[in-house]
């Protein structure tokens, strides 16, 4: 008889792995990795593209406001022109007392109302020349002489909507 040994081979060793074992756990952790990092490439897509509708509907709605606001923008500016241009009657405080409420108004609809003050340096895209008043100093060419209309800017965009309008002067050469 043989002497007893040990218990079999088979029962010294530990359980077996399950199948696939690190290799198949490494993978999973592989796949998962994948689609963390695919979801977020997706979702940082989905934020550029909500980033930019907003944008689109803010400017849109920005667009709707002129469009909607535009008569009454233009019906305030020739209201406005009638008023400040009676200032120099005897009802001269009211009107521009009505004048100065237009200007809140214009402001409202996001139009800066601009004016010219004399002496003023011409700036082009600011001013436009009425007419040109002839003076004999070199220091006044190109000056405002006398303001005639105020200019209006939409405050949005930057874009006048209409020149400062003034009599400017020219300096003429005066023979010595």
């Amino acid at each position: 008889m043989l002497p007893a040994q040990g218990p079999p081979a088979e029962q010294n060793q530990t359980e077996p792995a399950e199948p696939g074992g690190f290799a198949e756990l490494s993978e999973r952790l592989g796949a998962v990795e994948t689609a963390v990092r695919d979801f977020h490439r997706r979702a940082a897509h989905r934020e550029t593209v909500i980033d930019r509708l907003h944008e689109e509907n803010q400017s849109l709605r920005t667009g709707m406001r002129r469009e909607v606001l535009e008569p009454v923008v233009a019906d305030l500016v020739r209201l406005y022109d009638g008023l400040a241009g009676q200032t120099g009657q005897a009802s001269g405080e009211l009107f521009a007392s009505f004048a100065d409420d237009v200007v809140l108004a214009l402001d409202r609809c996001g139009i800066e109302v601009l004016t010219a003050r004399r002496g003023e340096a011409f700036t082009s895209g600011l001013h436009a020349a009425g007419s040109v008043e002839d003076c004999a100093d070199p220091a006044l060419h190109n000056t405002v002489a006398v303001p005639l209309l105020a200019g209006l800017r939409d405050r949005d965009t930057g874009r006048m909507r209409r020149l400062v309008k003034a009599t400017f002067y020219r300096a003429i050469e005066t023979e010595v």
